[in-house]
């Protein structure tokens, strides 16, 4: 890949919380790139900055310092309503828990992000969430709740919603640590089988070193720095 293929860039990154006595230091100074296509996991232990990364390249929090561009846009200017236009338009999220609404269907859940940000839902929707369930081998499930889906079920209907909005990046935090091993590896299939046919680029925090094999890259992170990667 050329540097053209580049599509995320942070820098002396940094993240405090806190004040004074209180002041506790997250992110030291981070340096991290990502590029079309990749597939990279991100480990350390519990404390680490995984979450914290996560979301700051989400933009769903604010990093300290440094600086954090992504295609181009410099998102630590960004005002909050670009920035939430942005992660709208250019990214996806998967988590532990799938966080799908009790009492909407598959389809419904995964048409949501999409729905939510045109303020309504249409046809092409429907027919893109219909075709992502078809997509993750849950086409017969699409007008099931998830209380009548499995664990593995539930978390494909997650990836499914991530991808509604066709993302450049999903960003996912430990999106097999609920799961059991097949369910796991089911999963991480689906999320191989999405990065090479639609060139979606992944990044996945886990503690599991059998997740982290499945990668093509692993970014090691401790005390709030990159030591590997």
């Amino acid at each position: 890949m050329s540097d053209d293929d580049q599509i995320l860039t942070v820098s002396g990154l940094t993240k405090i919380f806190g004040e004074g006595e209180a002041e506790t230091v997250v992110l030291k100074g981070l340096d991290l790139s990502m590029k079309t296509c990749e597939m990279a996991a991100l480990l350390g232990p519990s404390g680490s900055g995984k979450s914290t990364l996560l979301n700051i390249l989400g933009t769903l929090m604010r990093a300290t310092g440094g600086s954090h561009e992504m295609l181009g846009v410099d998102l630590m200017q960004a005002s909050e309503a670009k920035r939430t236009e942005f992660r709208s338009k250019y990214l996806g999220f998967v988590f532990q828990f799938h966080h799908l609404l009790p009492d909407l269907t598959a389809l419904e859940n995964v048409m949501m992000p999409a729905a939510s940000a045109a303020g309504r839902e249409n046809r092409i929707m429907r027919e893109r969430a219909t075709e992502l369930l078809d997509s993750v081998g849950l086409a017969d499930r699409r007008d099931y709740r998830p209380a009548a889906m499995s664990g593995g079920q539930r978390q494909r209907v997650a990836v499914a919603r991530a991808l509604i909005n066709n993302p450049v990046l999903v960003l996912a935090d430990e999106p097999t640590g609920n799961l059991d091993r097949q369910s796991a590896d089911q999963v991480m299939d689906l999320i191989r089988s999405i990065n090479q046919t639609m060139e979606t680029s992944f990044l996945i925090s886990t503690h599991d070193e059998h997740i982290a094999s499945q990668c093509q890259r692993r970014i090691e992170l401790f005390d709030g720095k990159i030591v590997q990667s």
